[in-house]
């Protein structure tokens, strides 16, 4: 029981860490790693002197909690831009003329902030 809830606390640490360093980098908010680690160290230590059943509820709805955040942000991100649905059209307009190798040009698409793909292209035209 103690290696589970030793991995368990460090795997939802990570996540929320790793969460909370994205939200700082691209909104430009202060840095509440330590607000995390004081939280986490506060709940470990209240499900140690409370009832198992008080803090399997708490897990139950931190868990709940951040399933509907990511359905939240996965509906913000498909109602935005689509750019899921642009790249499956252009994929699928290729596929009808068979080519020998797919591309994907985002600048084409009109996604932005794809930097990666579009290095990514600009290397493989620099190839040819």
């Amino acid at each position: 029981m103690f290696f589970f809830s030793f991995t368990t606390i460090l795997a939802y640490y990570y996540i929320a860490e790793t969460n909370v360093a994205y939200l700082r980098r691209t909104l430009k908010l202060p840095d509440f790693t330590f607000l995390l680690k004081i939280v986490l160290i506060a709940a470990a230590f209240y499900g140690t002197v409370k009832t198992a059943n008080l803090a399997w509820g708490l897990g139950d709805v931190g868990v709940g909690l951040m399933a509907w955040l990511n359905i939240v942000g996965i509906l913000l991100i498909f109602f935005m831009g689509k750019p899921a649905i642009k790249a499956l059209k252009d994929y699928e307009q290729q596929r009808k003329t068979k080519p020998e190798s797919y591309s994907f040009d985002p600048v084409k698409l009109g996604i932005k902030k794809a930097t990666f793909w579009e290095n990514r292209l600009e290397k493989e035209k620099a190839k040819k």
